[in-house]
């Protein structure tokens, strides 16, 4: 009696077969008992055979459920599905109702899921076997998971290796050389039945390598006896990361029973291997396999297959922590996340990531890949790779290079070579990976649609704590901007222009399975254009001309710093035109008594008179009179250009104040009325000053290079005394129902600062809107650090936002812009608030 080998599910399970001569006139007993002692033998191939032979005499339909389990052992997935087919549609009184569990996996593996769900439904509504129904649902969530999936994943290219390297029996576990130009793998190169007789024991698996030369593969050549024992299976070879050690697995076959399979190592590399040892610590009275090299808890590790006592299911995936050169720790089991009641095999380890095949996570067939990544203390829960990694049959051993654009994977999906059906044995296939790139392209357009020169863009990277810049882009010669992108990023997109105000998008590349490019246009609103004011002014005589930078605190007299200048002018003039007599006026707001407000407003007068007496003006030459608040302002027409909340004629009486919406409005009401004027009321009958003589004290403040205030609120807006032309707000009419940020500063400078250095400054806000205010993020480049709270702001609340400079990579003189984004939006467009706040330095040498 001749024997001859068929070698399926890559020798996780090893059938030997007993080809019988053929008995003439075998009775139907005898046929019977050969087959059941076949089947004992796990000899599935003469099994079936004999199985057949028998129906074929009698007819006997309690065999067709046997002859179906066999196809289905034997990887027959059509005939398995006829002959169940066949069984169920009898089974009118559900006799064979765990079948249906059977027939709906098979459907599963030939591909057709509808059919299938159908099938396992109808299982789990009538099986009573709550073992099967566990393993029924997985069956059922991989079929749905199927149909839902796409046919292939974008940019992957599965391909046949092709017969230089797959036979007609299977091939198994490929992996490649440190240097990526050979390939070891698993086989036995035969493209005929192995038969095992007196004359031919040199049948078992064995481990070759190819090398290759561009796409092509060299013959594959057996490894020599230090590698390959006689009278063994040698298989599931793996190369460490170094390419100094291979992993392998002997197995021994008793009968047909895979009795013992156990992990060895060799030491060697660039085409010579030492002795191969088995490897300390794992192996035990259990079967062993499948082991490839990782890294857990900063440690370098071994994966490998078990069938342990203790385990989740069948074969788990275990992990043992290297020693030294081939001794291991204790194995520990990868625990429920990974493994499950079925099977868990072939691992593979790429940079955190777990790769593995499994029958008990829900797949789209027998065996599929999935892949859990490792966060320093657990797994992931696994994902399915979709598509094009996986099929409807048996699907392990992926891998893949350092790159991660190609790799390996084992498969008996048809259209591979095969010797007893289609789908039978495995054959090693090639992947390869399109390099995935996502990349932004970004166009800057105004309201009417027309491109903005000088515009800019930042991106920004929103990450859990914090922002930071990855660029920033000004085109002058056009609106066209581009980023590269990472993948697994939150962005923040800010487009701006120095006439128009800012705009911000976000976008995501989390979760991209493909390239991506995303095109964004921005359309910008226009900042209003407020009218140039003349460089002079002309002062006739009678006409009364408001020294602007005179005014007072509530209920004071005292002349501030800042009055200073606008005193110096009217002393330059008192210079200029000796024969000049004027009289200051004084007003206040209605608060208050009208007599004391009256004596007040006289000794506001008196004072300004004063000071330039100091300077040598003649008493005679002044008039100080103080108007109280019998004199309340009318507002110019240049005053109405400036605050649009007043009209040109309107009188800022105490009617006409209370009758204001907000306090912020009546206060700066308050404030115009609370002011000195002065007149010509001899001398010349005209005089011309540059009007920026009457700015001199703010331009030297913005010189000054020890601190940059606030700009006044009523300079810096037409629509709103609070808001600051660093507000997006700037220009908006309708403000309620947002918040208003007023800073203390919104500008400073950090001054000269030596190279490596670092600068705290703390800016102070107070919310003057009507809302609650809340702090998205804070933009600022790579050298700015900022720290504020999430928390929200309450109307007339203040907070800080801690701003850190580090000038360890800047050189020379620069201002800094900080993007304050927040959570509220603005009334009429929607988009996020967007305030800024600057500082800037001078970095120099230590």
């Amino acid at each position: 009696m001749k024997r001859f080998c068929t070698v399926f599910c890559v020798l996780t399970l090893a059938t030997l077969g007993v080809k019988a001569q053929p008995v003439s006139g075998s009775s139907y007993e005898m046929m019977l008992t050969t087959a059941a002692d076949c089947l004992a033998k796990n000899d599935y191939y003469n099994a079936l055979e004999w199985y057949d032979k028998a129906y074929d005499e009698e007819r006997d339909p309690s065999l067709r459920p046997i002859i179906a389990r066999l196809h289905y052992l034997l990887r027959d997935y059509t005939r398995a599905e006829r002959t169940y087919a066949t069984v169920l549609r009898r089974d009118r009184d559900n006799e064979f109702m765990d079948l249906r569990f059977n027939y709906g996996r098979v459907l599963k593996m030939n591909g057709k899921y509808p059919e299938a769900i159908a099938e396992l439904e109808l299982f789990l509504s009538e099986s009573s076997n709550d073992s099967l129904k566990v393993l029924a649902k997985a069956e059922l969530t991989g079929a749905e998971l199927a149909m839902e999936l796409p046919d292939l994943a974008n940019g992957v290219t599965v391909t046949n290796l092709g017969k230089n390297i797959n036979s007609s029996f299977s091939e198994y576990s490929p992996s490649l050389n440190k240097g990526g130009n050979e390939l070891f793998f698993s086989g036995f190169d035969t493209k005929e039945v192995i038969l095992i007789d007196e004359e031919n024991q040199n049948y078992h698996a064995k481990v070759y390598s190819a090398s290759r030369t561009g796409e092509d593969w060299s013959k594959p050549q057996a490894l020599g006896n230090t590698v390959n024992r006689p009278g063994v299976h040698t298989s599931n070879v793996s190369i460490s990361s170094d390419g100094r050690t291979m992993f392998l697995t002997r197995a021994v076959l008793e009968g047909n029973i895979l009795k013992d399979s156990r992990i060895y190592y060799a030491m060697g590399g660039e085409g010579e291997w030492g002795a191969a040892n088995e490897v300390e610590g794992i192996n035990g009275d259990y079967l062993t396999k499948q082991a490839v090299q990782g890294e857990l808890f900063g440690r370098d590790v071994l994966f490998f297959v078990a069938n342990m006592p203790g385990g989740e299911g069948g074969f788990d995936i275990y992990y043992a922590s290297r020693q030294s050169d081939g001794k291991y720790s204790a194995p520990v089991n990868l625990g429920p996340a990974i493994n499950t009641s079925g099977d868990e095999e072939t691992p593979f380890y790429r940079d955190g990531t777990l790769y593995f095949s499994s029958t008990g996570h829900p797949g789209l067939g027998g065996f599929d890949i999935f892949y859990s990544s490792w966060d320093g203390q657990n797994w992931s829960d696994p994902l399915n790779m979709g598509k094009g990694y996986n099929t409807s049959v048996d699907d392990k051993y992926f891998s893949i290079d350092e790159k991660g654009y190609n790799g390996f994977l084992v498969s008996n999906r048809e259209g591979g070579r095969s010797t007893h059906s289609a789908t039978c044995c495995d054959d090693i296939y090639g992947f390869e990976v399109a390099p995935l790139f996502t990349n932004l392209v970004a166009g800057v357009f105004d309201e009417a649609k027309q491109p903005i020169m000088g515009a800019t863009v930042q991106l920004i990277e929103v990450l859990p704590n914090r922002t930071t810049e990855v660029g920033a882009t000004t085109n002058e010669k056009g609106n066209r901007f581009d980023f590269e992108l990472d993948f697994d990023r939150a962005y923040l997109v800010v487009a701006s222009g120095e006439l128009h105000f800012p705009d911000t998008i976000e976008l995501s590349t989390y979760e991209l399975s493909e390239s991506k490019t995303f095109q964004e246009r921005f359309f910008l609103k226009a900042k209003p254009v407020v009218p140039a004011e003349p460089e002079y002014d002309t002062i006739t005589i009678e006409e009364v001309f408001v020294l602007e930078n005179i005014l007072y605190d509530f209920n004071d007299d005292r002349i501030k710093t800042e009055a200073e200048a606008d005193l110096e002018v009217v002393l330059e003039l008192m210079n200029q035109y000796p024969e000049m007599k004027i009289e200051l006026g004084s007003h206040t707001d209605n608060r208050g008594q009208a007599t004391y407000n009256r004596n007040l407003s006289q000794r506001r007068a008196e004072s300004a008179r004063r000071w330039l007496m100091r300077q040598g003006v003649d008493r005679e030459r002044i008039e100080a009179v103080g108007y109280g608040e019998e004199v309340p302002k009318t507002i110019s027409a240049k005053m109405a250009a400036r605050y649009d909340f007043l009209q040109e004629g309107d009188v800022l009486t105490e009617d006409f104040i209370d009758a204001l919406p907000t306090e912020v409005l009546q206060e700066a009401a308050h404030e115009i009325n609370r002011r000195t004027e002065f007149k010509i009321i001899e001398g010349p009958t005209s005089v011309t000053i540059k009007r920026t003589s009457l700015r001199s004290n703010k331009q030297e403040k913005s010189n000054d290079r020890k601190a940059l205030p606030q700009a006044k609120p009523l300079q810096s807006s037409k629509t709103n005394p609070e808001i600051h032309p660093f507000s997006s707000l700037y220009g908006k009419k309708d403000l309620k129902g947002v918040p208003i940020m007023v800073f203390e500063e919104r500008e400073v400078d950090f001054g000269e600062v030596p190279k490596g250095e670092q600068r705290y400054h703390t800016y102070t806000f107070t919310n003057k809107g009507d809302v609650p205010l809340k702090i998205a993020t804070v933009i600022a480049c790579e050298c700015t650090m900022a720290d504020f709270s999430y928390s929200e702001v309450a109307p007339g609340e203040s907070a800080e936002i801690d701003v850190t400079f580090d000038s360890s990579e800047k050189d020379g003189e620069e201002v800094i812009s900080i993007d304050i984004i927040l959570e509220n939006e603005e009334p009429t467009s929607g988009n996020p608030i967007i305030e800024k706040i600057k500082y800037q330095f001078v970095v120099v040498k230590p």
